[in-house]
């Protein structure tokens, strides 16, 4: 190699993953779209079934703990991206 060539490197630098919101059934305070971590469900929480005591009402019984990871802010995310962000963040879609 010649001493006038220039030597090009690219750096590969660590980039940050954005670590997932997760949450129980009864803190979900935020509208957005929540995979459960065990079953790989979704769920769609928009802004009006948060209000307490308003209908449509979402009610969750179970004997074990359920943790919810928020993949959106966005309730009504398309069904391909919440697959692929619920992939991408290890969460086995089943939707």
């Amino acid at each position: 190699m010649a001493k006038n060539e220039e030597m090009m490197t690219q750096s590969v630098q660590a980039s940050r993953r954005h670590v997932l919101q997760e949450t129980n059934w009864e803190a979900v305070e935020h509208p957005g779209a929540y995979v459960e971590r065990g079953t790989g469900d979704l769920y769609r929480f928009p802004k009006e079934s948060l209000i307490p005591g308003a209908s449509p009402a979402i009610v969750k019984e179970s004997r074990g703990a359920s943790v919810l990871v928020k993949i959106s802010d966005d309730p009504f995310i398309t069904t391909f991206k919440a697959r692929l962000l619920a992939a991408q963040n290890n969460l086995e879609p089943n939707f």
